[in-house]
């Protein structure tokens, strides 16, 4: 809106062309006063003119001042924001940092108690199980004499007497399927104990392992 004044202002107003006076008869004119008289009228006019100019010129400085004043404003305004937000991203992303480290210390503590736990147990049934094959040990001493004599008694229970003689041979195809059975259910029996005995000296050296 300013600008438009300044515009009206500066622009030249077409001059009005008037028709030459008409001089009454007998009477005399002064032209060098006329002529003085109409430049100062204009130069009066031309300092209006200018004055208003210059005027214009000022206040559209002060309005381009106060308008880089404002976008100055603006822009540090704009970085103070940039930099309040990084903060606080930074402030963020070392909270979450924190937080991890402090998960993975706890889950490490606690794998460590959980592992010291399984082999604080592990070597407490390995203590108790050498000092259960130490006393076995020495109460196997006192004991080989008896258990072979019970080894003797069950072969002499299970040794049966082969009387054939007499047996016509009906009879003895049927004693030789009960012999026949009963030497399957030796080797059966054989076999499982056998097993049993290789799974409890895997036992023995699992144990032994552990409690190291």
């Amino acid at each position: 809106s300013l600008s438009l004044f300044c515009f009206f202002i500066t622009e030249e107003k077409p001059k009005f062309k008037p028709s030459a006076p008409k001089i009454p008869d007998g009477e005399k004119v002064d032209f060098d006063d006329i002529q003085k008289k109409r430049q100062n009228k204009d130069l009066v006019e031309l300092q209006g003119l200018i004055d208003a100019h210059f005027e214009c010129r000022k206040k559209e400085e002060e309005e381009l001042i106060a308008l880089k004043d404002r976008i100055e404003k603006r822009r540090n305004e704009r970085a103070e924001q940039q930099r309040i937000r990084a903060e606080k991203d930074k402030e963020r992303q070392a909270r979450r940092e924190e937080e991890r480290l402090r998960k993975e210390e706890a889950d490490v503590k606690k794998r460590a108690d959980e592992d010291a736990k399984k082999k604080s147990a592990l070597s407490s049934m390995g203590s108790q199980y050498s000092s259960y094959l130490q006393k076995a040990d020495s109460k196997r001493g006192g004991k080989k004499q008896t258990e072979r004599e019970k080894k003797k008694k069950i072969l002499a229970d299970r040794r049966k007497p082969l009387n054939i003689d007499h047996l016509n041979e009906d009879k003895l195809k049927e004693k030789a399927k009960e012999l026949w059975d009963w030497l399957y259910q030796l080797e059966a029996e054989k076999f499982q104990h056998i097993e049993k005995l290789k799974r409890q000296k895997y036992e023995v050296r699992e144990l032994k392992m552990w409690s190291h």
